[in-house]
């Protein structure tokens, strides 16, 4: 009897256990994303978005990772409409592409068109969970062959990317796609650490993530801990730029570091000093811009001059 008792226990205590690292990874897995309406609402409210409504917006939808629709939407550069030069943005966590507004005045003025876009379980997108960067940098690489097909093989064009966007950017990198830059704002070296502190600051037990991960992979078919951006750095000759908020409480500067130390190409890293998460542009929009534009200038110098041109 006592034998029985003891085996229930464990038996209880078992399947808990695996609740509670179910539960766990549904939440981190999670995308409580915003609607368009929504995210738009809070850029008006935080910086001037009047250029919006007077683009030229052509929108599409391009197949990613396992023919996944991505709502994408093509910006004309109001100044300089035979460009040649496009870059692609990718939003943060739970925003939608309304989250790239920000950045657009400032390839606007070097002269780029820009690209935005949903991310996979992002705003018009079908519901899917977070994986990360793992899905979403396959999602982006289909995205900027779509972009080479569709705007021409001759095109300058780099990549821009915030948070989740800036991850999924730099994983993208492993892949060594025809691309001419990247910008990384505020993005993580590997999603582990950033849970970690997560969970801690949560008071939650950090010894559940591994089971949490165990059972990511188990529901949905990723591994977390091949969440890390920066393994793709590490024959990586792609120039790229990193941006960080100095007081960056939901990922550590010390991510952007980390990655900056560790790709083998060109790279530069600016902090921007009392910038939270993705803050660094609206603190200072005009040093943003120089900072992008001295990286570019250096990196790409030929299309540079012919902007200026």
């Amino acid at each position: 009897m006592l034998f029985q008792i003891i085996a229930l226990m464990i038996v209880t205590v078992l399947v808990a256990f695996c609740l509670v690292s179910a539960g766990l990874a549904f939440y981190i897995t999670g995308i409580r994303r915003q609607t368009i309406q929504e995210a738009k609402a809070w850029q008006d409210r935080h910086y001037d978005t009047s250029f919006w409504d007077g683009l030229k917006k052509t929108e599409y939808e391009v197949r990613g990772y396992r023919d996944y629709l991505l709502h994408t939407v093509f910006l004309v550069n109001p100044e300089q409409p035979e460009s040649k030069k496009y870059v692609i943005i990718s939003h943060g966590h739970t925003d939608n592409r309304m989250g790239d507004l920000k950045y657009l005045p400032v390839y606007f003025s070097l002269g780029f068109h820009c690209i935005i876009y949903d991310l996979r379980g992002h705003g018009r997108n079908a519901p899917s969970r977070c994986s990360y960067s793992i899905r979403e940098g396959e999602d982006l690489l289909a995205l900027i062959a779509d972009s080479r097909k569709r705007y021409g093989a001759d095109i300058v064009l780099g990549l821009h990317g915030e948070s989740l966007g800036a991850a999924t950017t730099v994983a993208s990198l492993y892949a060594k796609p025809k691309v001419a830059f990247a910008v990384a704002d505020c993005g993580y070296a590997d999603i582990e650490n950033v849970l970690k502190e997560a969970m801690s600051s949560a008071h939650i037990p950090v010894f559940f993530l591994a089971f949490a991960m165990a059972m990511a992979r188990l529901l949905f078919g990723f591994d977390l801990k091949k969440a890390r951006p920066i393994d793709s750095l590490k024959q990586n000759q792609i120039p790229i730029l990193f941006i960080h908020g100095s007081r960056d409480r939901l990922i550590d500067p010390d991510n952007s570091r980390r990655m900056a130390e560790a790709t083998a190409g060109i790279s530069g890293l600016h902090l921007f000093e009392g910038a939270g998460h993705a803050e660094s542009i609206l603190v200072n929009p005009e040093r943003y811009r120089r900072y992008v534009g001295a990286f570019l200038g250096r990196v790409i110098p030929a299309a540079m001059r012919s902007h200026r041109a």
